[in-house]
């Protein structure tokens, strides 16, 4: 039997996932517009929040895309719109940060183009990277086993927890 570890309420997410628009905001306030490419669907979810605290707290110009990718199969990256990603600025935002592999592949689209900058977002980051991957913006940074598990539980458009397996 699957024994759960809550290491993140739904309270405390809310935060978490404030303070990286903040730091998100902090980070690019000289610039205009940013992209926030949200990978389906935790991730498009968290940048969904993200956006809509950004363009509460910001002058930016936000643009939301979704970026679909088998996360067992990674080789085609779908996003949303095609677009002219020369000299914009990425954030692209997941759930959780594990090996790294998921992160880098949606990466793909973006690599044809020369954006400015392009950041990363995730509510969870595990320690355990076995691809070149750092990640920007952190809600809350966890060491596990190899053998561990970090899920987000959602409830429709709700992030209710963060837990360990």
């Amino acid at each position: 039997m699957e024994t759960k570890k809550v290491i993140l309420t739904q309270d405390v997410i809310e935060k978490k996932i404030k303070r990286i628009a903040y730091e998100i905001y902090e980070n690019n306030s000289d610039e205009q517009e940013i992209i926030i490419a949200g990978i389906w669907d935790r991730g498009l979810i968290m940048a969904e929040k993200i956006a809509k605290i950004l363009q509460e707290i910001s002058p930016l110009q936000i643009r939301l895309l979704r970026l679909d990718l088998n996360k067992q199969r990674p080789e085609g990256v779908q996003l949303s719109e095609d677009i002219d990603f020369n000299g914009k600025v990425i954030i692209l935002i997941d759930d959780v940060a594990n090996s790294g592999r998921t992160m880098l592949y949606a990466l793909k689209p973006f690599l044809q183009f020369l954006p400015r900058k392009i950041q990363t977002a995730v509510l969870v980051d595990r320690k355990h990277k076995s691809f070149p991957l750092s990640v920007d913006f952190v809600g809350y940074s966890l060491s596990t086993t190899l053998e561990d598990m970090v899920m987000v539980e959602m409830e429709e458009q709700e992030i209710k927890s963060a837990y360990l397996v």
